[in-house]
């Protein structure tokens, strides 16, 4: 896992689904995290839903695995930073070390972080100055190139397979066996999800 030093997580994760959705997930036991200067202490019950990849993506980043206490830390860290407590541009670097500290491949870590640090807003994105922000577009365009050939595919094949489902729905309501029984219907956050 690479050479952690002084640094590096305390804890395991363990979490419980939110219902009814199951998308975000609520800590059962906290962990920390030491950093170079400061630990911080993820609490239970913090809520996350782990690395926030979008579902077109997720074949190259799934939202969970060698990552995921780097991925709920950095939740952790924005949400401080959503009330004034934390910048995210720390929170970002944090989040690249604490991968590297995992043991997440170089190619890996530097997409997430160049997604992440997107994801901050301009605000953020020049809190570092000039240079930072170059670095973010240098990491960033190879990965945009990286994945958007395989991500436009798996949009229309998403795309084709909602109104799959929908074209289906109609004659297996009316016409299926046993009328005791009703078939699923399809809803549209079902298909906007799918995307």
């Amino acid at each position: 896992m690479g050479d952690m030093g002084d640094t590096g997580f305390t804890g395991e994760v363990i979490v419980r689904p939110i219902m009814p959705e199951g998308r975000r997930w609520e800590l059962v036991e906290g962990f920390g995290y030491k950093a170079k200067v400061d630990t911080f202490e993820v609490p239970a019950t913090f809520t996350t839903d782990f690395a926030s990849v979008p579902r077109m993506a997720v074949w190259l980043l799934p939202r969970y695995g060698r990552w995921t206490q780097a991925a709920i830390l950095h939740d952790y860290l924005w949400h401080l930073s959503r009330m004034e407590r934390f910048k995210k541009s720390d929170a970002d670097g944090i989040f690249n070390r604490a991968l590297r500290e995992l043991g997440v491949p170089y190619l890996r870590r530097w997409v997430m972080w160049a997604a992440v640090r997107w994801a901050s807003g301009p605000r953020s994105w020049f809190a570092g100055g000039l240079v930072e922000f170059l670095k973010m577009v240098v990491i960033a365009v190879p990965a945009v190139l990286l994945i958007f050939v395989p991500v436009v595919a798996i949009l229309v094949v998403a795309v084709i397979g909602a109104i799959a489902e929908f074209v289906a729905y109609l004659p297996l309501r009316w016409f299926h066996r046993d009328k005791r029984k009703e078939v699923n219907k399809p809803e549209l956050r079902d298909v906007l999800s799918a995307a």
